[in-house]
């Protein structure tokens, strides 16, 4: 014992320690570093030890008071005066707000599970079907015999086409059976299910009958059925996309409608432009001018309302896809306005420009949605503007109240 009391220190072991070396020889003199102020003590009468302006700095002010114009750390400058020595009334201490890049590197969302091949062809090919049941209406109506005809025959295979991509993408018929069980009218789902439902079969009939030329009769009766519904069924599928969480569909819930609108009758007037002879394609053109200019105005209303959100429709996949659908419907609509009228080959060409800016719109729609679900700033970021925007709403609403109170008592 007295061996090992006499060893210099690290060289015997501290039985008191329990074999291990003592406090001191592995840590700094305690007395020293409280000295110094690098350590401080919590006693009941308060800290004891601190040294002046080690404060943390907290949202970029420490806690005496003093501005760091240095960031945070012993190498910022502080500033003095009135406005360093005290803080002003209700004002607390915040950290600095940081700046969103990820949410751990995962989506907020869950990725829809649906296919570019099923859904953007349900969304092309049902507003095909339901644009081109009114422009066939109308034809009809005006004495255009053969192009009434083309577009009730195409709008019969385009809502085949439609209903096949959906239950392809559902798995098994039984579950688009499923959804006809009840009717709520709050859900989009469930009202497109029965629009779908009857409108299939009214332009189906239609079709067969201007087909095969029998029955006309019952043809004109689905015809009317067809063009009432189809406005509706060219437009459902944008509702219906606006009711999930994803933010390219669902801040866009404004305008998604209009540009559908507008790229179902693009494609109708492309389909009535190929198929139609040139004594009767005058109203098709002025359809064509009329939905591109509806559809391209819609897209950029809706891309500038959007902020943030509206990158996915400019890059990536979803900007390639809207980008070769503005030039294909300009291209279009120029051919419709000035060769269409007098070249059969330029109503064909241009017609068929039509329809592709319509499949790549919708094309252009998905691909902006799938992104927009994965990456999580394209959720978060917007949230937290909408809640500032609220925030500042209510202080200003606040403030009126304040402002409206204090006349009444000076009046009075």
């Amino acid at each position: 014992m007295s061996g090992d009391a006499d060893a210099p220190r690290g060289q015997g072991e501290d039985v008191r320690h329990n074999g291990h070396r003592p406090y001191g020889e592995i840590y700094e003199d305690p007395a020293r570093l409280r000295r110094d102020g690098s350590i401080s003590d919590v006693t009941k009468d308060g800290v004891r030890g601190e040294r002046p302006g080690r404060a943390a700095l907290v949202g970029g002010h420490d806690l005496t008071g003093g501005r760091s114009e240095g960031g945070s750390g012993s190498g910022g400058r502080h500033r003095g005066g009135r406005a360093g020595r005290k803080r002003r009334k209700g004002e607390q201490p915040m950290v600095p707000e940081a700046e969103f890049t990820s949410y751990y590197g995962r989506p907020v969302l869950n990725q829809p599970a649906w296919k570019a091949q099923n859904i953007a062809g349900y969304f092309f090919l049902g507003g095909l079907a339901g644009a081109g049941s009114v422009l066939a209406a109308g034809a009809e109506l005006t004495g255009r015999p053969v192009t009434a005809r083309a577009l009730k025959v195409s709008s019969a295979v385009s809502i085949a086409g439609s209903a096949a991509a959906l239950i392809h993408d559902l798995g098994r018929p039984g579950r688009f059976a499923n959804m006809l069980r009840v009717l709520k009218p709050t859900s989009p789902m469930s009202v497109g299910s029965w629009l779908l439902a009857a409108y299939g079969p009214a332009a189906g009939t239609a079709g067969l009958c201007a087909a095969s030329g029998r029955l006309p009769r019952l043809g004109r009766t689905a015809s009317v059925g067809a063009a009432l519904l189809g406005p509706a069924v060219a437009a459902y599928t944008a509702v219906l996309a606006s009711d999930t969480a994803v933010p390219a569909w669902h801040d866009g819930y404004r305008e998604l409608p209009f540009v559908f609108v507008g790229s179902a009758a693009a494609a109708a007037s492309g389909a009535a432009l190929m198929a139609s002879p040139l004594a009767e394609n005058g109203p098709a053109r002025t359809a064509a001018l009329a939905a591109t200019a509806l559809e391209n105005a819609a897209v950029k209303a809706m891309e500038r309302r959007l902020g943030l959100v509206a990158e996915v429709y400019r890059e990536g996949g979803g900007g390639r896809w809207m980008r070769a659908a503005e030039a294909l419907s300009a291209a279009g609509a120029a051919g419709a306005a000035l060769l269409a009228g007098r070249s059969r080959v330029a109503a064909g060409v241009s017609g068929a420009a039509l329809l592709a800016a319509s499949a790549c719109t919708r094309l252009g729609v998905f691909q902006a949605g799938m992104a927009s679900s994965k990456d999580p700033k394209y959720t978060v970021v917007p949230q937290r503007e909408r809640l500032r925007a609220r925030e500042r709403e209510q202080q200003s609403r606040a403030g009126a109240r304040q402002g409206a109170s204090d006349g009444e008592e000076a009046r009075d």
